[in-house]
């Protein structure tokens, strides 16, 4: 009888432990829609690690997007009111959605950022972008007229440029709903690494 109770108190603290880390340190998420090919494939399988709360611009995060990304198509919390070009989404509808998105931060809090061809112009400097998929002539992907991040605010994009729902429609993702830089893939097997 002392055995049985000892597996299961063992059962019950090696689940609770598995609980509190998932919620509180390392999270899985599966990807799924092709935004980040070629980085990540749809269903690819990556581990969060929610401690990190201040990502840096190239990090590839799991965060809750403005309210603003629900409708389809997306709204912005501000219409555009640029220098006569068309421009990304300066400000994010108010309100957290509840979906969970996962794409690379590439502008920070106080920089300028404007986008010509997918490519990312930050503060006048273009992003070193050889992991994203080539963006084409789609109007997604030019917005030249500049806008400044928030403080505190990050501009996410996903690597395929094409074809992704991000920041460029519904704004910046306030740090707050940011739940966790990406930071390894365990699925499928031959893509198993570091991100």
């Amino acid at each position: 009888m002392k055995a049985l109770l000892e597996l299961i108190l063992t059962i019950a603290v090696a689940i609770a432990l598995a609980l509190l880390i998932q919620a509180f340190i390392v999270k899985p998420y599966r990807i799924p829609s092709p935004s980040m090919v070629p980085t990540l494939a749809v269903g690819q399988r990556i581990l969060a690690n929610r401690l990190i709360n201040h990502p840096s611009v190239g990090d590839i995060v799991v965060f809750h997007p403005p309210a603003g990304a629900d409708p389809s198509p997306p709204t912005c919390g501000s219409p555009n009111q640029g220098d006569g070009h068309q421009q990304a989404c300066d400000t994010p509808s108010p309100g957290e959605s509840s979906q969970t998105f996962i794409k690379r931060v590439v502008g920070g809090p106080g920089d300028r950022i404007s986008i010509r061809g997918g490519h990312v112009f930050r503060n006048g400097v273009p992003e070193p972008d050889s992991y994203i998929a080539p963006c084409g002539p789609a109007s997604s992907c030019n917005f030249p007229g500049t806008i400044v991040i928030p403080p505190g605010d990050y501009f996410m994009m996903g690597d395929n440029r094409g074809t992704s729902d991000d920041s460029r429609f519904w704004g910046p993702v306030p740090n707050k709903w940011i739940i966790g830089v990406a930071f390894f893939t365990y699925w499928p097997p031959d893509r198993i690494g570091f991100l």
